[in-house]
């Protein structure tokens, strides 16, 4: 009896453990929130392979204000993309990332990076009020208003209204992004061989909307169009290896083909699920129609 006793003691419930995690990890990332040292450390690790491997290309960090509240609005292919966005900039970059990240032994280092979990799929307001504290501090926040990464190359979802709703509480401006190359990254385990770009575009300042709701009309058409059309831009434009065999008179063919693809916007999805709550809703139609087989 006494060593069941014992073992409740030191066991606790794993709902009320991983409550206290998140919690602990808000804390954290509403005050301290990145350590230099070892934000500076990675940064610089990571720019070696990033920037040789999938030869790494940005354009219009300038849009970037250089200090005071901002948000980076880019689109959402891959889990590296926010190290993508930290590696462009000369800020210290803080992002949300999926909760689960914050329950494994990497905890401790995705928040000195400057992360903080959200809960996907549900308004999560913790995971706002600590997006507000970091804006009222004068910090750059990345949100992906996709709320998930979208797999499909040649689709874009459509946004979620959480960007939009931190700049009009906060007064920051929203930088739209555009990120492409990230889609299927990886082969297995080994990481492809892919350029990378990321296109910052000039920032969006929330402004009164006549009869329209202020969200939506900084969002659906002022900041994802411009996502929309930059990706198009930068899925179109050939690499360097294809500019030179054009010039000697090769690849024509795959010249025409990115005309085309400039030519036509990505697809715009609706608003797309996470990927854990697809799979659940995908078992629990499997088991519905098993039942009604029965």
């Amino acid at each position: 009896m006494r060593t069941r006793r014992r073992q409740s003691t030191q066991d606790p419930n794993p709902a009320d453990r991983t409550l206290r995690a998140e919690q602990s990890a808000h804390a954290y990332a509403r005050g301290p929130g990145v350590s230099p040292h070892l934000y500076a450390f990675v940064r610089a690790l990571a720019a070696v392979f990033l920037r040789g491997w999938f030869r790494f290309r940005f354009t219009g960090a300038e849009h970037v204000p250089a200090e005071g509240p901002a948000i980076v609005a880019p689109n959402h292919k891959n889990f590296l993309d926010a190290f993508f966005v930290g590696l462009a900039l000369n800020r210290h970059v803080r992002f949300m990332a999926k909760v689960e990240l914050f329950r494994g032994p990497l905890a401790w280092l995705f928040l000195r990076l400057g992360a903080f979990p959200v809960r996907r799929g549900e308004a999560d307001a913790e995971a706002l009020e600590t997006s507000r504290a970091i804006l009222a501090a004068g910090g750059l926040v990345v949100v992906f208003p996709e709320g998930t990464r979208i797999a499909d190359p040649d689709a874009l979802g459509s946004p979620h209204h959480g960007a939009g709703r931190l700049a009009l509480e906060t007064g920051a401006l929203i930088v739209p992004a555009a990120i492409t190359g990230t889609a299927h990254l990886w082969l297995g385990a080994l990481p492809k061989l892919k350029r990378v770009q990321i296109a910052f575009l000039p920032p969006v300042a929330a402004q009164p909307a006549e009869g329209r709701d202020e969200v939506t009309e900084l969002i659906d058409d002022r900041v994802w169009p411009a996502v929309r059309d930059e990706y198009g831009r930068l899925r179109a434009s050939p690499g360097l290896i294809a500019a030179g065999l054009a010039g000697l008179g090769l690849g024509g063919g795959l010249l025409a083909r990115r005309r085309l693809e400039a030519a036509r916007k990505p697809r715009l999805l609706g608003v797309v699920a996470p990927r854990k709550l697809r799979r659940k809703s995908k078992r629990q139609r499997l088991l519905d129609r098993l039942r009604s087989l029965r």
